[in-house]
């Protein structure tokens, strides 16, 4: 399953790998109890839905244990700042929380402050474990090649389940490039459990098939799962399920 995959295989594929996300500034318990709502599609359940973390116990009551709930930390700002970050990891855990996306802080990290990250790394997942940690290394931002190399090598070296393009709230989002570059480390350093994340601008199932090609590419088809994969949307649902009941769809709602 490479080259020939068929658009309903790539819907399939990406209803079980998606992060149904909902991280709007006025999101209110109604907007999570849809969401919760969609993640249990007809077509099949998504991988986890991804809220604030005021909203994790909620969304936790309102889920099958079979959908995870993920939740953000250091977000979107990503700065070199512990302790908020800390104390929004332990919200996430002590309210039901499967998994933390937390964001790297980039900044710091383009002006040359890695040890700081890679501490900040290392605190964070000593205290999110045993959730799953994916680290978001914004690649929009950082750019380089360069750049998103080290950024993904900080993430793994600090024990990362899931390394993660966007937060979705800057100009660049995810792209095939930086998928590249990140899936490339992954390969590199021998860590043959830790998964990708690809989340910002995913509103199509075409789009979903670029990132589905290339975590084949890498990490082999037998990473074609919620295990090994992530695809962090909004909108990217719609077109699921438009592709999976034969209705055609540009899949124009926003994505994170």
């Amino acid at each position: 399953m490479t080259a020939d995959l068929t658009p309903a295989e790539a819907a399939r594929l990406a209803l079980q790998c998606l992060d149904l996300t909902s991280l709007n500034d006025g999101d209110t318990d109604a907007d999570v109890d849809a969401l919760c709502r969609r993640a249990q599609s007809p077509f099949g359940p998504v991988a986890a839905v991804c809220v604030w973390p005021r909203f994790v116990g909620r969304a936790r009551g309102l889920l099958p244990a079979g959908i995870r709930v993920a939740a953000v930390a250091n977000f979107p700002a990503g700065e070199l700042d512990l302790p908020p970050a800390l104390a929004e990891v332990r919200t996430i855990a002590e309210a039901g929380g499967d998994e933390v996306d937390v964001v790297l802080p980039y900044r710091a990290l383009k002006q040359g402050q890695v040890a700081a990250c890679a501490d900040f790394l290392a605190a964070v997942r000593q205290a999110s474990r045993p959730l799953t940690l994916k680290v978001i290394i914004e690649s929009g931002e950082l750019a380089t090649p360069a750049l998103i190399a080290q950024a993904t090598r900080l993430a793994l070296a600090a024990g990362a389940d899931f390394v993660k393009t966007s937060t979705g709230k800057t100009r660049v989002s995810a792209t095939p490039e930086a998928a590249a570059v990140m899936l490339t480390e992954i390969v590199a350093g021998g860590f043959d459990k830790v998964g990708f994340k690809a989340s910002g601008g995913l509103r199509t199932v075409a789009d979903a098939t670029v990132y589905l090609l290339l975590a084949a590419q890498h990490l082999g088809t037998s990473a074609l799962n919620p295990q090994r994969l992530r695809f962090g949307a909004s909108g990217l649902l719609t077109a699921v399920e438009a592709q999976l009941s034969g209705r055609a769809s540009t899949g124009a709602a926003s994505g994170y």
